[in-house]
């Protein structure tokens, strides 16, 4: 590990969020089978990192009937139904837009389920977030998530926002707030020390995850 993983890792236990370190995939598989081996009801947040990482996949195959995701959802009705089960989930998975070396989680969200879940009612959160999520602090998160993260997201979901045709955030584009309806930079939420010690665990991957 170099000493920027160290320095997250140290911060991120003085904020009370387990760190982890997986070097490798395998490292990483191991690791959530042992975190979440006694558990009833696992559900997730939508993640590029958990699909790039084969996460999505390994709960998908070896947690049948325990994993709720949201592809099982045939209606938005049903869809928000899973959404709000992840309140009373073992665990939730999740990634980070951005994970500062002051150890701190930085997220921006559209509908604001998955920040909600990472907040409060899942007992444990689990948050997986490769290298390239590490910045030095909020303000290189802000940054990192409206230059790059959110117009890939955006992109991604064929979201009709300004973001998603220029690749840029319409506000450092234009000078301009976005006002667009399917806008998804709708809720700002950085967590910092936990009143619950441990309750999220934070595996940061030695690999490039997600955006």
């Amino acid at each position: 590990m170099d000493d920027k993983i160290i320095r997250t890792m140290d911060a991120l236990s003085r904020n009370k969020m387990k760190p982890y370190y997986a070097e490798s995939r395998e490292e990483l598989y191991e690791l959530i089978r042992e975190l979440i081996k006694d558990d009833k009801l696992i559900t997730a947040g939508g993640s590029m990192s958990l699909k790039e990482s084969g996460v999505s996949e390994l709960l998908m195959s070896e947690y049948k009937g325990i994993y709720l995701d949201r592809s099982e959802g045939k209606t938005p009705d049903e869809v928000n139904d899973i959404f709000r089960k992840a309140f009373v989930s073992d665990t939730f998975f999740s990634s980070t837009n951005a994970l500062t070396e002051e150890g701190e989680l930085y997220n921006i969200d559209g509908n604001g389920n998955r920040v909600s879940a990472m907040i409060f009612g899942p007992k444990q959160v689990i948050v997986v977030a490769g290298v390239n999520k590490i910045v030095k602090d909020r303000d290189e998160a802000k940054r990192r998530v409206e230059e790059y993260a959110a117009p890939k997201n955006a992109a991604r979901l064929n979201c009709q926002t300004p973001c998603a045709k220029t690749g840029k955030c319409e506000r450092l584009r234009s000078g301009k707030p976005c006002e667009s309806p399917a806008r998804i930079c709708c809720s700002y939420v950085i967590l910092g020390q936990q009143r619950v010690p441990d309750r999220i665990k934070v595996i940061i991957v030695n690999q490039e995850l997600g955006y």
